[in-house]
């Protein structure tokens, strides 16, 4: 099944996205230099993943826990 079609795997999806770009921002800050076009996605991913950092680390860790037991 998709992740569109179901809501779980689409927010799993979307807080690795915002994971990954926070760290790729952090680890290579030129590659998410631009903030518009495609690349202005990933930017406002990592940007969200920077600000509010301990909301996303508690969906990740929520996550997590659905995941392993439910």
């Amino acid at each position: 099944m998709s992740a569109l079609f179901n809501f779980n795997s689409f927010l799993t999806v979307v807080l690795l996205v915002i994971c990954t770009c926070t760290y790729i921002k952090i680890q290579f800050p030129a590659i998410l230099n631009d903030r518009t076009g495609f690349r202005g996605f990933f930017w406002k991913a990592a940007r969200i993943g920077e600000r509010l950092s301990p909301w996303v680390s508690f969906g990740c860790l929520a996550m997590g826990i659905s995941t392993l037991f439910f």
